[in-house]
């Protein structure tokens, strides 16, 4: 590879849309197995402290270099990472996409591009809702309860700050077509010039 890929980073809060607009960008081109499930389930998994940032970082040091990966997958509804891996390869554009993608220094420092999914509380609590219901088998008052005692003082501790890091703020996530198409614009012509 003759140069090395763009990282561009995609943050925003649980449910803002952060999964629809990795979906229109690329169709337009903490572990504790160990714990008993009951255990887990008190984990705040929206602190950075739960996250393996570290090796994410680790990792994308890797891509960047040329190296493939293999990054561990996990399992949200029983809060464990599961035994199998998934194989990254270095590819011209390297989304990443999660809740604290700019709160970290290191991780934020990596990223070529900064972009911030802007959603209302409402509306992402109402997507959370249903997406942890529907997709990962939680009852309603778990999903309630998790999100007033970690995800909501998560989000405002930790979360909403890291927006003003942001190159780029896009208000209502995947559903804002026009911030879709400009940086799927930008990514094409990146993707246009550099010799990969």
């Amino acid at each position: 590879m003759g140069h090395r890929p763009v990282f561009l980073g995609i943050a925003g809060g649980s449910g803002c849309g952060k999964t629809t607009v990795v979906g229109a960008l690329v169709s337009g081109l903490a572990p504790a197995a160990h714990l008993p499930p009951r255990e887990r389930a008190r984990i705040n998994f929206d602190h950075p402290d739960s996250l393996e940032t570290s090796l994410l970082v680790e990792h994308l040091e890797a891509l960047r270099q040329g190296n493939s990966v293999e990054v561990p997958t996990y399992d949200f509804a029983t809060h464990t990472r599961r035994r199998r891996t998934e194989s990254i390869h270095p590819t011209p554009v390297v989304i990443v996409d999660g809740i604290l993608v700019l709160a970290d220094p290191d991780l934020r420092s990596l990223m070529d591009i900064r972009i911030f999914i802007d959603t209302d509380p409402d509306l992402r609590f109402i997507r959370r809702l249903q997406r942890d219901v529907d997709e990962r088998g939680r009852t309603h008052e778990s999903v309630v309860d998790q999100y007033l005692a970690t995800v909501r003082p998560m989000h405002l501790e930790f979360v909403e700050p890291s927006k003003r890091y942001a190159d780029v703020i896009v208000p209502e996530g995947g559903f804002n077509r026009v911030a879709v198409e400009m940086i799927v614009a930008r990514l094409q012509g990146i993707l246009q010039t550099a010799p990969f």
